[in-house]
């Protein structure tokens, strides 16, 4: 649950009062064009420490809270969110030199289910997987993604195409089966074949889930063609100004946001 989220940046603030509640199983797509605040709302919920959030309100009934089935995640840092099972999915995902894919994803991995206890959800077995057992149920959700063998070997994100990188993002969701998943704008910088695979994968992977809940933040109706939301949000000047249906994406696609900058 999401209330009130007012955050800044350099003392200016983005995001102005954000509510939105996302429950296990749902995919909620928040759409806006550039500036009005879709990144911002992705890198506060993790936890980034460039983002200032308002916790104080002249009014107490509006208090910010960003909770995650119901506990509070406020004063969390990333990394214990991430534990707590909320993921992001970057839009411009990172160069790690020096470590492979699957050493990172067995590392992370370990840390947020084994250390945590979150035994029961994504692979079976928790801390008792082997090298071995991991490696093939790896390779095995790498092949269903379209991510090559090879890449595993070679270091995070080091020299891959903006479609690998994707591809890899999407993989790294379906390891660590979060309960939360935020996709910041994935189907930018992706041709029409990439972005069949990407979302493709993304929408197995809630089929499978059934209990994952998903913030899908995006720009164009494209990605919606393969990713079917529960609700969508239209984001402008930092603020929820609209919510609906598939139909809203649709409207959104043939008229743009014209319509909404009254409330920018």
């Amino acid at each position: 649950m999401i209330k009130n989220l007012r955050a800044s940046v350099e003392n200016k603030e983005i995001l102005k009062g954000v509510d939105l509640v996302v429950k296990p199983g749902e995919v909620h797509a928040v759409m806006g064009p550039n500036g009005s605040g879709k990144s911002t709302l992705a890198y506060t919920l993790m936890g980034h420490p460039r983002y200032e959030i308002a916790q104080e309100t002249k009014n107490k009934k509006q208090k910010t809270k960003i909770e995650l089935d119901g506990e509070d995640v406020l004063k969390m840092a990333p990394d214990e969110r991430a534990k707590k099972g909320l993921f992001l999915a970057f839009q411009y995902p990172v160069r790690v030199e020096g470590v492979s894919v699957a050493s990172f994803l067995k590392n992370v991995y370990e840390k947020t289910h084994c250390v945590a206890c979150r035994k029961g959800r994504g692979l079976e077995k928790c801390k008792h997987l082997s090298v071995l057992e991991f490696r093939e149920i790896l390779e095995n959700m790498a092949k269903d993604l379209g991510v090559r063998r090879e890449l595993l070997k070679r270091s995070l994100n080091d020299g891959f195409s903006g479609g690998e990188k994707k591809r890899v993002e999407i993989l790294q969701m379906a390891v660590l089966d979060p309960k939360y998943a935020v996709l910041d704008e994935t189907d930018s910088g992706l041709d029409v074949d990439a972005l069949k695979i990407v979302a493709g994968g993304v929408s197995r992977i809630c089929k499978k889930s059934k209990k994952m809940g998903v913030i899908l933040i995006t720009h164009y109706q494209r990605i919606l063609k393969y990713i079917k939301p529960d609700k969508v949000h239209v984001m402008i000047g930092g603020k929820i100004v609209k919510s609906g249906g598939r139909e809203l994406a649709r409207e959104l696609e043939k008229q743009g946001y014209k319509q909404f900058q009254k409330f920018n």
